[in-house]
């Protein structure tokens, strides 16, 4: 029959053939290609090529009365950013005779070129619990007196977001306070007090946490610490929120009327997807959460902002920020924060040993940093600056103040 002509119908996209797929932002082009094969002559009809990109979120909740459900009420909304048409094969004159309009193509594999440029202000792509933001290519070809056949192909769109801002190198602090009560009268109060050198960070970053946990109660507490994300979903002026627990780690038990300190306790960034605060419907954030674990009684909270970016820091392109954020696995002998009172310097041979990491173990620079990362002339320096002995104390000056000789 006249449909099983077209053997396939594909939608191609340059830089699939690479790891994880093509990745755009907006303002670049996307370029590929309509890929038919036929399997023996055949006349085919428009071929139309439709690029879509929205944000759709939808839930339902049920309002019960007594043992029954009254109703269910469904929310839902939809934010369009890219809508692209473009035809790739017309419809062709009616030949004559038949009169059937179509373009007659031989057997074998034909392409059919596009490129389109993409929109400002995107939004990066992302599934959640009750939305998504997706971005797709559909292609849809006619034929006479047969079936459409359709093909979508999908990609990611992955909006830049610089961490290398004042906002967001400015360090974050808080600190709570909780009184333990119980039935017969009060055990004392707990509370924390937190600190991490930033708030914007990427995937696989190191987040220092400096904490005090100050145990005032008769009950052992235990502290811990968590990253959160939570997923916004608006519509018809009501919201709906998803919160999970993304990278955790736990501390030691704090006995009762003890305290203990946190010197840069590492907490670890998974791989997660990067921050959504400009979308109308949809927001993805994150936070950094410190809890108390207190028996008999309620939790104690501390909550500190955070943006996941996808522009790692620039090692040296900041004095407040920490260089060590995006190299603390392999540079160990750098501080990844300033503590609140000052210590007595280090030992120098606890700080410079015999057995140090080879370079060949340092993350590669991502791709389009700026050149400050680790390598040149700027990096030799500091290694020569790393291995220098430090100068021997003397109370003489070595270069003393000759008076001048007012006779010369």
């Amino acid at each position: 029959m006249l449909w099983d002509r077209v053997r396939r119908l594909s939608v191609e996209l340059d830089g699939a053939a690479e790891a994880g797929g093509p990745a755009f932002s907006s303002g670049e082009r996307v370029a590929g290609r309509v890929v038919v094969e036929l399997a023996a002559e055949a006349r085919l009809g428009a071929l139309h090529l439709h690029a879509r990109g929205c944000a759709h979120v939808h839930w339902t909740e049920s309002r019960s009365a007594g043992s029954s459900t009254a109703y269910t009420q469904s929310y839902g909304d939809r934010l369009d950013f890219l809508a692209h048409r473009q035809q790739l094969l017309p419809d062709g004159p009616p030949t004559p005779g038949s009169g059937q309009q179509g373009t007659v193509l031989p057997a074998g594999r034909h392409e059919f070129p596009f490129a389109f440029t993409l929109p400002e202000r995107l939004a990066t792509s992302f599934e959640g619990k009750h939305g998504s933001v997706r971005y797709w290519v559909k292609a849809k070809l006619r034929r006479p007196w047969a079936p459409a056949r359709r093909a979508k192909q999908e990609f990611t769109v992955l909006e830049p977001l610089d961490i290398n801002t004042p906002a967001l190198l400015a360090p974050q602090a808080g600190a709570k306070e909780k009184v333990v009560r119980t039935w017969y009268g009060s055990q004392g109060q707990v509370s924390v007090s937190a600190k991490i050198d930033r708030k914007g960070y990427t995937p696989g970053e190191v987040i220092p946490i400096f904490a005090e946990i100050e145990n005032g109660s008769t009950r052992s507490v235990v502290p811990k610490a968590a990253i959160i994300q939570t997923q916004t979903f608006l519509a018809r002026g009501t919201k709906k929120q998803k919160k999970s627990v993304v990278a955790s780690i736990v501390g030691d038990s704090v006995a009762a009327h003890k305290r203990d300190v946190w010197h840069g306790r590492a907490l670890k960034i998974p791989p997660v997807g990067p921050s959504i605060l400009q979308c109308r419907i949809l927001h993805v954030e994150y936070s950094l959460k410190v809890c108390v674990d207190i028996p008999g009684t309620s939790k104690l909270f501390l909550e500190l902002p955070l943006v996941i970016g996808t522009i790692p820091l620039h090692p040296f392109g900041s004095r407040t920020s920490s260089v060590s954020s995006q190299y603390s696995v392999h540079l160990d002998w750098l501080q990844m924060g300033i503590p609140e009172l000052p210590e007595a310097p280090p030992d120098y041979s606890s700080v410079v040993t015999g057995e140090e990491e080879p370079l060949e173990t340092l993350s590669p620079p991502h791709q389009g940093e700026a050149p400050s990362s680790l390598e040149g002339p700027f990096f030799a320096y500091i290694q020569e600056f790393r291995y220098r002995p430090p100068p021997l104390y003397s109370e003489v000056d070595p270069n003393p103040i000759r008076p001048r000789c007012m006779t010369c």
